[in-house]
């Protein structure tokens, strides 16, 4: 069960963000993530839960930011619910889209499970519906995720592939590379991993 930290900055001057702390491990069903993110003052802003379906699809998400709740799943494309901070105001929400995608390195995980990007299918297109900081607000974007490569590693506990993606934003043309090993994300813009008590998992194959 990979544990460990996350530091975050902005991706642009590299101001530090804080931390995510995490575990995540595979299941009989699929994966979960589970992450707590601390400001640089170590105060927890964001908590996130995230399991996914061996084809990558969000059995459940639950999210929290501001004061504000999501809790969602893939239903008739993706569907949630956002509540204020009282507790008053409980808003549903659904988009024909894929699944979810969010400040947190789970989400990149688990939507390069979602695609299953391979030599002979290098590329795909995906909707995914976002969760903005800092109030989890929703919106609908699409993204271009493109496998330029996987390199493998010799390390103590055997080899280590890391796959390397190119993700373009549709709408603004925005382009970023991520560097996965398994479930685990080492780096990508505004975020490096800083440490890891276990190595990665390697997510089962859906049969």
């Amino acid at each position: 069960m990979p544990r460990g930290r996350y530091s975050l900055h902005d991706p642009h001057d590299r101001a530090p963000l804080g931390e995510e702390h995490f575990r995540c491990a595979p299941g009989s069903s699929g994966w979960r993530y589970v992450s707590e993110v601390t400001d640089p003052s170590g105060r927890t802003v964001q908590t996130w839960d995230l399991a996914i379906d061996d084809l990558g699809r969000p059995l459940r998400l639950e999210a929290r930011a501001g004061g504000w709740q999501v809790r969602g799943a893939a239903m008739d494309g993706v569907t949630w619910v956002r509540t204020d901070p009282a507790g008053e105001q409980a808003q549903p929400g659904n988009a024909a889209a894929h699944a979810f995608t969010g400040p947190s390195p789970a989400f990149l995980v688990a939507t390069a499970r979602l695609l299953a990007l391979c030599r002979e299918k290098p590329g795909a297109r995906v909707r995914l519906v976002a969760l903005t900081a800092p109030v989890l607000a929703p919106r609908t974007l699409d993204q271009a995720w493109t496998l330029l490569g996987t390199e493998t590693h010799d390390t103590d506990s055997g080899p280590l592939h890391v796959d390397t993606y190119r993700v373009d934003d549709q709408e603004t043309g925005e382009r970023q590379t991520v560097h996965l090993a398994g479930d685990v994300v080492l780096a990508a813009p505004g975020i490096e991993l800083e440490e890891l008590e276990s190595p990665p998992s390697v997510l089962r194959t859906a049969e």
